[in-house]
């Protein structure tokens, strides 16, 4: 294995670690996103529930509140997940960006020593017909 097919690796590599990144970032988003649906469900449930006693109308607003101060802390969340996603969006972008450049080269140089060893074998094939050319001119003359 040369030079240029571990740097082919590498950049693979490095472009797949992106997209697991990104996969496991856009897992965490939909968790949270969830979460803030499950939120807005409790309170729902939790105030109905408050409706049926004294101790739940007493109780719900503090209830209230707590669950106000998770939600914000799950947006402040959900907004640095997005940030880091869009981040590691661009790291793919540049990885992939890399890789493409690198396939590109190595694409090019596999195209030019293939045209160089073509140019080779014409040679040899033009000397075989210039030699028994030759041979055929020889053997005439004799």
């Amino acid at each position: 294995m040369n030079r240029t097919d571990t740097l082919l690796r590498l950049k693979r590599f490095r472009v797949d670690e992106m997209k697991r990144r990104i996969a496991a970032i856009e897992s965490m988003r939909n968790d949270l996103e969830r979460k803030l649906a499950d939120l807005d469900d409790n309170v729902a449930r939790e105030k109905q529930r408050a409706g049926d006693s004294d101790i739940g109308r007493l109780a719900f607003p503090s209830f209230l509140r707590s669950i106000d101060a998770r939600r914000e802390n799950l947006r402040h969340t959900l907004k640095e997940i997005e940030r880091e996603q869009a981040a590691a969006q661009i790291d793919l972008g540049n990885a992939f960006e890399d890789l493409k450049g690198l396939e590109l080269a190595v694409e090019q140089q596999a195209k030019r020593l293939a045209e160089i060893e073509a140019r080779r074998n014409q040679a040899r094939m033009d000397e075989m017909a210039l030699v028994r050319h030759l041979r055929k001119h020889t053997l005439r003359s004799a």
